[in-house]
């Protein structure tokens, strides 16, 4: 059986990405788990922390076929362009957090990986370097060529995937079309299905204004954009639920027999989440044509270094990926 390898990047060396990496290594993993980052980067920080690891060189050249024993790290070493100190960023080494994801994305696509878990990025700091960058997701999408790509959270017990991501409240009506609310339902069932193995998906899907509109007189996009596209959807094949009231969509009554949550805009769903399992959910990328998944949390400067930290959401991020390469179709 084929050896299934998985890239892990560590995200803003200034922050807690490379003491995430650090703390996991004490634990043998089920899979060959390689860090795409500089070793000396790892090195300094582990006598900062005072974590004893072994550091494992790999390469394209040298790939490992069995997980690292405990308390050692796979490490395919990218070097930095500037010197780090722990919890103060530098915009000079903002081209080797984008080449860390660079290698990551691609040995997925060439089949070196088969999966990616990313630990947070500064945004700020990479477009300070003069880089435009809105986040991994649409990195990521531009890098792999997706014309779409779908957010989507997760935390046990609980998935909820985003219409609408990065966008001021006065801009999300206008963005929800017809056209795009298709797009990213047909990604979200496809991937309930093929990368997570469930046969028939059950979609709750949120509506827009208070009361999903109350039959008009809160708004009428429910009964103009959103009821018509998923009566659409739904002669596909979709079970698709709502539009619902997203007061009442996120109780037991309904959450307990569902597979995911559809939210119209960021934090319409993602505050439901984060409350139920904060430290312990997973940001998920579906539409991409390689498994990635990362951390719920930021890079958390100010502790960087500490050893203070923890590490429940990274180690959900890794079970989801294993998970999904496993049922992946």
């Amino acid at each position: 059986m084929k050896t299934k390898r998985f890239a892990l990047t560590p995200g803003e060396p200034a922050g807690i990405g490379p003491d995430l990496c650090l703390l996991l290594a004490s634990q043998r993993q089920p899979h060959p788990l390689i860090a795409i980052t500089s070793h000396d980067l790892l090195l300094e920080r582990a006598v900062l922390m005072g974590v004893a690891v072994s550091l494992l060189p790999v390469s394209p050249d040298n790939w490992p076929d069995h997980p690292a024993p405990a308390g050692s790290l796979y490490v395919w070493d990218t070097p930095l362009n500037a010197k780090v100190i722990a919890g103060t960023l530098d915009k000079a080494n903002a081209a080797f957090v984008l080449q860390t994801l660079t290698r990551a994305a691609l040995g997925c696509v060439d089949g070196y990986f088969a999966g990616m878990i990313t630990a947070p990025v500064h945004k700020g700091i990479i477009n300070e370097a003069g880089i435009p960058f809105s986040g991994h997701t649409e990195f990521l999408a531009d890098l792999t060529h997706t014309d779409q790509v779908v957010m989507m959270l997760a935390t046990r017990g609980l998935r909820v995937a985003l219409v609408t991501t990065h966008l001021p409240l006065r801009q999300v009506s206008d963005a929800i079309t017809p056209e795009r609310l298709m797009r990213v339902t047909r990604i979200l069932h496809a991937d309930l299905q093929q990368k997570f193995g469930i046969a028939q998906p059950r979609i709750l899907v949120c509506g827009l204004n208070p009361h999903a509109g109350e039959g008009g007189h809160l708004g009428h996009e429910e009964i103009d954009i959103i009821e018509p596209t998923l009566e659409r959807l739904r002669s596909e094949g979709m079970d698709l639920h709502g539009p619902l009231p997203a007061d009442t969509l996120f109780t037991p009554k309904y959450l307990e027999h569902c597979d995911a949550v559809l939210a119209m805009y960021h934090d319409q769903g993602l505050p439901v989440l984060k409350y139920k399992g904060f430290g312990a959910a997973v940001n998920i990328t579906l539409g991409l044509p390689i498994v990635r998944t990362s951390v719920d949390h930021g890079t958390a400067l100010d502790l960087a270094g500490s050893g203070k930290i923890d590490t429940g959401s990274l180690q959900v991020a890794l079970e989801t990926a294993y998970q999904m390469a496993e049922t992946r179709i």
